[in-house]
């Protein structure tokens, strides 16, 4: 039977990748636009949008069995990679947009982000399946047998 995950662990996971993911927003929008002002108010509106949309997903793909029995996964983990960047990727070209008013600067932050955050992505998840705070089997409910039923 598949281990579950407790809403605290996708909390903390959730908050452990954003911390991740802010610093490389941070970075990539700085790069891109070398607007400090510009890359802090983008990483800052996702400290907000993606914690909310990252529990989303983590409770979201608690509810796929595939590659569940075994945490590390890779494959499991590539695909909640590319998922979760799809939905996040959205997120951040629409804040970059938003913040610089510049459509180009917002997809190449937004399509840098693509590369760099899969990868960052990758790891967390192998250092998260190692952890086992949080993760519990699922508890099994008895069957009664026909004759002790009667």
């Amino acid at each position: 039977m598949p281990a579950q995950e407790a809403h605290l662990r996708s909390l903390a996971k959730a908050v452990s990748w954003r911390f991740i993911g802010s610093m490389d927003t941070f970075i990539l929008s700085f790069l891109v636009t070398g607007n400090a002002v510009w890359a802090v108010s983008i990483a800052s509106a996702e400290a907000v949008t993606k914690i909310i949309l990252y529990y989303l997903h983590e409770r979201a793909w608690r509810l796929v069995s595939w590659g569940l029995n075994d945490p590390t996964h890779h494959a499991r983990a590539v695909a909640k990679g590319a998922s979760w960047r799809a939905v996040a990727t959205l997120d951040t070209f629409m804040l970059s947009w938003l913040v610089t008013q510049h459509i180009g600067k917002a997809g190449t932050i937004a399509s840098f982000e693509t590369v760099t955050k899969i990868a960052l992505f990758y790891i967390h998840e192998q250092i998260w399946a190692r952890v086992p705070w949080g993760r519990a089997a699922a508890i099994a409910t008895p069957v009664v047998a026909e004759a002790e039923a009667a």
